[in-house]
């Protein structure tokens, strides 16, 4: 099959900055063996915890890639396992990441494949484009989807750059490759996939995965021993190893430490892979991505010398290397395989849509008012000041990226949870403010007055079928992420 015709790129776009998202939890897929007697393996995958989804992932990697203040004229979220149909997942997105209103905010698709039409979209546009892509895995207990996938959120911002957010990435080439064939599908309302016969997935990939290989080098104007690193993604595990030990040449140039560390995190997987190999690459670097998605998609980026100047925070690394174990039967429970006895409290009536509209810039923002008399902060937000009394001289502050302390906690066994006890921590704000908040990615024996804490966007709960999400603290485990920033 000859490659594909190259395609004519306009003026040079490419990546500005790149961040991923790990959920804290990992699943130890041996322990799955040790529950039925069969299933599992010898691999550790992550997990979204009871109060993630893939609207509140796909807000911590954006946060991370936004961190230095990086203004967007547009969003794309791409998920396959989106928290709401018809209503517009990427609008969520925008609100907790308080972007003007003139930013366009859209969904796209719901396959494998939709993070290439978002990542295209803002390629061939104009201005700064922000793409969010998360996935979270599921299959049935003991498959091979439950031990080998994991879940995870990937951020880019694409466009030309500026001289303070300089293009880190340059897009040299692309390529695709489309058939309609039956590899890996699920209808409307399953949560696990099903799969064809292996063998002839993989024969179908092999023959796309080299046109698309070969498309992208000519498009670059490259030969294949020019790259630096080659990032193949794909849910088909032995296409995915049969393209890597073909299209590598024999050269040591495979750069993936993610998937062994937490598994295959389908629709996120490949931005993931990018943003960790940019984390670690030098200036100069070729790099090439390839997915294996109901066809193959190739993009070629050549790393300029801004990226020396980079300082990732959070990295992807440091959040693998940061990660607990979660029990196999706690999994489940989150997952809603087996049902558990609730605290004895009655379920959380659902959000009022007026009331969430009218709050938006706390609940959504995390945004407290300030007393520019005084400057106390007032959390929430007041119309008041406590001290002088004045009335709608407040200033809007906001307070998601600023870090706080535990000044005192309690820990609720009886209060409504998807997953008690609940961890309640009154939380002192550098630079002032004092509020209650819940804690989340921690363990009850573990909490401590003096606990330093980041903020973190989540899901509270459902309730007729609305998600009420708001803001929840976690603890700060790493020197070299969040309390640098």
């Amino acid at each position: 099959m000859e490659p594909p015709e190259a395609v004519t790129l306009g003026a040079m776009r490419g990546i500005i900055t790149a961040a991923g998202y790990v959920p804290y939890r990992r699943l130890e897929t041996k322990d799955v063996s040790a529950f039925f007697g069969s299933g599992g393996g010898r691999s550790t995958r992550s997990v979204a915890s009871h109060d993630e989804d893939t609207t509140t992932m796909g807000v911590e990697a954006a946060r991370r890639a936004l961190r230095d203040g990086i203004a967007v004229s547009s969003l794309r979220f791409a998920t396959p396992t989106p928290a709401y149909v018809d209503k517009n997942n990427a609008s969520t997105v925008h609100a907790a990441l308080r972007l003007p209103s003139s930013v366009g905010a859209y969904d796209v698709g719901g396959s494998l494949r939709s993070w290439t039409g978002a990542l295209l979209g803002a390629l061939d546009g104009s201005g700064q484009g922000l793409v969010v892509v998360a996935d979270v895995r599921d299959g049935l207990p003991t498959s091979a989807d439950e031990s080998g996938c994991g879940d995870a959120a990937a951020a880019v911002v694409v466009g030309e750059g500026t001289d303070d957010a300089p293009v880190i990435a340059e897009l040299i080439g692309r390529s695709a490759a489309t058939d309609e064939f039956l590899d890996r599908w699920r209808t409307p309302g399953d949560t696990r996939s099903r799969v064809w016969e292996e063998r002839f997935g993989e024969t179908r990939y092999a023959t796309m995965a080299t046109q698309a290989f070969a498309g992208v080098l000519a498009d670059a104007g490259i030969e294949a021993d020019a790259v630096d690193r080659l990032l193949i993604a794909g849910m088909h595990p032995r296409a995915v190893k049969a393209a890597g030990a073909k299209l590598s040449g024999g050269r040591d140039v495979l750069a993936d430490h993610v998937t062994p560390a937490i598994g295959q995190t389908g629709g996120a997987h490949p931005l993931l892979l990018l943003a960790a190999a940019l984390e670690e690459a030098g200036p100069d670097e070729t790099i090439v991505l390839l997915n294996l998605a109901d066809g193959a998609d190739a993009f070629a980026f050549r790393t300029t010398d801004a990226i020396a100047a980079t300082s990732p925070v959070d990295t992807i690394a440091d959040q693998i290397a940061t990660g607990a174990t979660l029990p196999y039967a706690k999994f489940l429970s989150w997952r809603g395989s087996v049902t558990v006895e609730p605290p004895r409290r009655p379920a959380p009536d659902r959000v009022s849509s007026s009331a969430a509209w009218r709050n938006e810039d706390w609940k959504f923002g995390f945004v407290a008012s300030k007393d520019p008399a005084t400057g106390a902060i007032s959390m929430p937000p007041t119309r008041v000041s406590r001290e002088t009394g004045a009335v709608d001289e407040m200033v809007a502050v906001e307070m998601a990226d600023v870090l706080g302390t535990v000044v005192t906690f309690t820990i609720d066994r009886m209060a409504y949870s998807p997953s008690p006890p609940i961890v309640f921590a009154v939380v002192d704000f550098d630079g002032g403010g004092r509020f209650p908040v819940e804690l989340t990615d921690v363990d009850a024996g573990d909490v401590a007055i003096g606990d330093r804490v980041a903020m973190t966007f989540r899901r509270l709960f459902t309730a007729d079928g609305i998600h009420d999400y708001f803001w929840k603290g976690r603890p700060i485990r790493s020197a070299t992420s969040t309390e640098e920033a």
